[in-house]
């Protein structure tokens, strides 16, 4: 294994992070209307930490999962975990773990489980050498000929996401979590990216594409 070059995370994942696996099950349903603030700056790190005790056991106690089909959350832009649990809170997102999970959350309960785990330290995995300069080359340039974007202008070239978009941090993230949620997206099953940007690329990439895109993923911090 070696550390994937510092230089890239993809307009995935407007959504590829934080819910456990997705069943095919657990089919998209009707979004509710539920006002986002546009700002987590006024959330309580502290409050935030107590109210992780329960999150711990799926995304680790540090933020930084240890069960590949679950995303770390160390790291994640604030603005983003806050959209993701309204998002599971209101249906829009759909996903019957993480619906019951947030079931009793408040809104400052979700604001302060946001700013805590946007403190938090980001895992540094490394990418495999396999299918590494595939996935490099997609996330950097895209793919022209199928009209594929660069995952590296919603994403950042290393993976550190945009805030102010909403678009999440994938440098670091679990590969198989990210495969998992671009193949979502791909399959409809995940629908809560704006204007259905992620579902627009996804359904356009292959099995080994999108692989090779979470390797490469993966190693980026």
């Amino acid at each position: 294994m070696r550390k994937s070059f510092l230089i890239l995370t993809l307009c995935v994942t407007s959504g590829v992070l934080l819910s456990p696996l997705v069943n095919a099950a657990d089919t998209a349903k009707p979004a509710q209307t539920i006002e986002i603030k546009p700002t987590i700056a006024v959330g309580d790190a502290e409050a935030g930490k107590a109210a992780s005790a329960v999150c711990a056991g799926c995304h680790g106690a540090d933020g930084i999962s240890q069960l590949p089909e679950n995303p770390s959350l160390a790291g994640q832009g604030a603005p983003y975990i806050y959209k993701q649990l309204v998002e599971f809170k209101s249906g829009a997102r759909a996903n019957a773990i993480m619906q019951g999970m947030v079931a009793a959350l408040s809104d400052d309960d979700m604001q302060n489980l946001a700013a805590y785990y946007a403190q938090l330290a980001v895992a540094e995995p490394v990418s495999e050498p396999e299918n590494l300069d595939l996935g490099r080359q997609i996330y950097l340039g895209g793919i022209t000929a199928i009209n594929v974007p660069a995952c590296s202008s919603c994403h950042a070239p290393d993976g550190a996401g945009n805030d102010a978009a909403k678009f999440p941090r994938l440098g670091g993230q679990r590969s198989d979590y990210t495969a998992l949620q671009l193949k979502n997206f791909r399959a409809g099953l995940r629908a809560n990216d704006p204007g259905n940007m992620m579902r627009m690329v996804a359904k356009r990439l292959s099995d080994e594409e999108i692989d090779a895109l979470a390797n490469y993923i993966q190693g980026l911090y």
